[in-house]
């Protein structure tokens, strides 16, 4: 894995024809919090809703402070000059050159192919300019969006891990765990 590929010195922007990924600045307040205040958004998620706007605002400084400590990388989804979702790529683990990935988007674009999209910049970053080996995502059972959008960019249903993480506000969850490997990418 390149971590320099993915921790340059500016984040990485992504873009397709639609859809350009790009880093999340105080200026998109407005949008993060209507994301993050909205409780249906994150049904299947481990993450509760933020219902508080100053919350919201120091989050955003700790997507750019993970970032500079190479955590995590939180991008921003954009149709035009709108944030429609967040995107993030995190867990990065270099012995076996892995990393997780995860997304959300605002309720108002939901069914609309974007998050596919998203994942499909991101993979193809990963893998291509970040010699990552496999990407992987955790997915409640019940999430059935998130599984079509992971199966229709060439992830495999690796299997379900019965009660085995604590996710905040949702206890202990079963996982199902989707994984794609570079030379299935590439093939």
């Amino acid at each position: 894995m390149i971590m320099d590929a993915i921790f340059k010195e500016q984040l990485p922007v992504l873009q397709s024809e639609r859809i350009r990924i790009q880093k999340i600045e105080e200026q998109h307040l407005e949008e993060v919090f209507a994301i993050y205040s909205n409780d249906r958004v994150f049904d299947f998620c481990g993450i509760l809703p933020k219902h508080n706007k100053e919350t919201v605002r120091n989050m955003i400084g700790h997507f750019q402070r993970d970032y500079l400590k190479k955590t995590r990388v939180k991008w921003g989804i954009f149709a035009g000059e709108e944030m429609v979702g967040i995107l993030e790529a995190c867990d990065f683990d270099q012995k076996v050159n892995m990393a997780t990935i995860g997304y959300f988007l605002a309720e108002g674009h939901w069914g609309r192919g974007i998050a596919s999209e998203a994942v499909a910049l991101l993979v193809e970053f990963l893998f291509k300019e970040a010699g990552v080996n496999r990407i992987q995502a955790e997915v409640m059972p019940a999430n059935e969006v998130s599984k079509k959008v992971l199966l229709k960019n060439g992830f495999l249903k690796e299997g379900t891990l019965r009660q085995a993480k604590v996710w905040t506000g949702k206890g202990i969850v079963d996982l199902e765990i989707y994984g794609i490997l570079q030379r299935d990418y590439l093939a």
